[in-house]
């Protein structure tokens, strides 16, 4: 698309936001709303492809699907010239990527109440039978009042989805990737609760648990290494919080949270209560346990 080109009489295309394998997004101005948009339109190239057609229609479903204040909002799905496109929310801010990138890791609490949101976002797909399949802090964008917002549903599937093409199987970022989905098994909740527990590690320590140049070797220290310890890369990190890590990302499904609702919970007992995570010197330990005794003694 030219800079200056209209698009159904309403898009007026502003500038390039980004390009990806399959589409380009661009900054647009709504002229009816009078406001400005984002626009992912599909490549030509790529669109010759019917498997990439189906994809890129199948995201577009998937989060028009969605309305969620953590979840970026699908405004319009049409198209132009055959392509199809999607218009979202124009989201002011940077990705959890570029702010890891420039922070190295963020605090506790601030990791909580990133955590909270996304959990809060992952749970409405969920709620409306949609897997993410992609949950990484390159997807997850922050405005500047803080305010956490998944998108890229690129790879999203439906979780009553009657079928899985062979070459859907296995995708996701390495990185990210459940064990269970490295070994050809179907997503599910679970392998997004999973990424989630992945996400929290790299917020917490500014590194993911396991890396390597070969991907292959990464999907197979997911699937065979031992979770390394988050308090030992980052000592701030209180007990706590490293089991609510631990518990999201069990090699074994069956084991992790049986719902982003219950791994939530968790982060909210702490953001509710912050001296949960604050560690207490001797003598604030000894002064606790002294008010304790007197107050059952009063």
């Amino acid at each position: 698309m030219k800079l200056g080109e209209i698009i159904d009489e309403r898009y007026k295309i502003k500038s390039i936001l980004g390009e990806g394998g399959m589409a380009i997004v661009y900054q647009a101005e709504d002229l009816i709303a009078k406001k400005d948009v984002a626009i992912k339109i599909i490549k030509e190239d790529t669109m010759k492809n019917p498997v990439n057609l189906t994809r890129f229609e199948r995201e577009a479903r998937a989060a028009a699907s969605l309305n969620h204040q953590n979840i970026v909002k699908v405004i319009n799905l049409g198209t132009a010239e055959g392509r199809p496109y999607m218009v979202t929310e124009l989201i002011k801010g940077q990705t959890l990527r570029e702010v890891l990138n420039v922070r190295g890791k963020f605090s506790v609490l601030e990791a909580c109440d990133i955590m909270y949101q996304l959990c809060s976002a992952v749970l409405n797909a969920h709620q409306h039978s949609v897997i993410h399949r992609d949950i990484k802090p390159q997807n997850v964008y922050m405005t500047s009042d803080s305010t956490v917002k998944l998108g890229d549903f690129g790879i999203a599937t439906f979780q009553n989805a009657s079928r899985v093409t062979r070459s859907e199987v296995v995708v996701g970022s390495v990185h990210y990737l459940a064990p269970e989905i490295s070994q050809g098994n179907p997503a599910t909740p679970q392998s997004d609760i999973y990424a989630l527990g992945i996400t929290f590690y790299e917020l917490l320590t500014g590194k993911v648990p396991f890396d390597d140049e070969s991907p292959v070797t990464v999907a197979l220290m997911h699937i065979k290494d031992r979770m390394p310890s988050v308090r030992k890369i980052n000592p701030k990190v209180p007990l706590i919080v490293e089991k609510i890590v631990n518990k999201a990302t069990e090699k074994n499904p069956a084991n992790r949270y049986k719902s982003c609702f219950d791994m939530r919970k968790d982060i909210d007992r702490i953001l509710r209560d912050p001296s949960l995570v604050k560690k207490q010197s001797f003598f604030e330990k000894v002064f606790g346990v002294f008010k304790k005794d007197k107050a059952k003694n009063d």
